[in-house]
């Protein structure tokens, strides 16, 4: 979850009181597998993002080019 500070993040904004939790919790799943994490460390991650983003120190954005969701870390 890295967002360079000197470029804006690209895509559009999703407040996560816009995102039903079975959505959430895909696009959290979706993004902490990304690298190839192993399932049993899965469920720890997919945790630790959520309280992430409910505490607001992170956001997910969609960006239009890929049509892929990102998590940003809020700075």
């Amino acid at each position: 979850m890295v967002r360079p500070s000197e470029e804006p993040p690209s895509g559009v904004h999703i407040p996560l009181d816009q995102l039903s939790d079975d959505a959430l919790h895909a696009i959290v799943e979706e993004f902490v597998t990304r690298d190839g994490t192993e399932h049993t460390e899965g469920d720890r991650k997919v945790a630790q993002v959520l309280e992430l983003l409910e505490r607001g120190k992170a956001e997910v954005w969609f960006d239009e080019k890929t049509r892929t969701c990102n998590i940003l870390k809020v700075e």
